[in-house]
């Protein structure tokens, strides 16, 4: 979910192959979890583990991919696991990644508008409209990062501050 929510994604697969190798001693194999084009074109392959359960044998895993990733031209990256808030709120706008929540251009294009400076999520979609009708349409925005808000400190509320694209706290 957090890659399909990266503007940079443009493709991805989970489990794409399996690694094979021999380490010595016996044949080992290895199924990364993604594989990411990016809108440049790179290739990427990314292992999620969490960073305490990351054993002797995972760490060779994680090595022989990164070498054979290198070998193709390929970014290897291997990541922990991600903020829980930060999952909750990308579930929530996950829900409204549709285009049938883009609503009506001019809405959108309000929205837009009233936040190209920072408010509260709740205030400047009252200052649109009805908010029941309205914030499908921001939500919508902040999944397709048209709209930007913090989602790593908090849940996204009411007064959760929504700025312009590329804005941060």
């Amino acid at each position: 979910m957090l890659l399909d929510f990266d503007p940079d994604v443009v493709g991805l697969a989970a489990q794409p192959f399996w690694l094979r190798w021999h380490d010595g001693v016996r044949q080992r194999r290895h199924a990364p979890d993604f594989f990411v084009r990016l809108a440049d074109g790179r290739g990427v392959v990314i292992d999620v583990r969490a960073d305490d359960r990351i054993e002797a044998s995972d760490a060779e895993a994680f090595t022989a991919t990164a070498t054979a990733c290198a070998e193709v031209g390929w970014l290897f990256r291997r990541v922990g696991v991600p903020g829980a808030v930060l999952v909750a709120n990308v579930r929530w706008l996950a829900r409204y990644r549709h285009p049938r929540c883009a609503g009506a251009a001019a809405v959108a294009d309000r929205l837009v508008e009233v936040f190209a400076e920072p408010r509260p999520l709740f205030g400047g979609a009252a200052e649109v409209g009805d908010r029941i009708a309205v914030l499908p349409v921001l939500y919508h925005l902040l999944w397709r990062r048209l709209l930007a808000a913090d989602l790593t400190s908090g849940l996204l509320g009411p007064s959760t501050m929504v700025g312009p694209a590329g804005w941060s706290v």
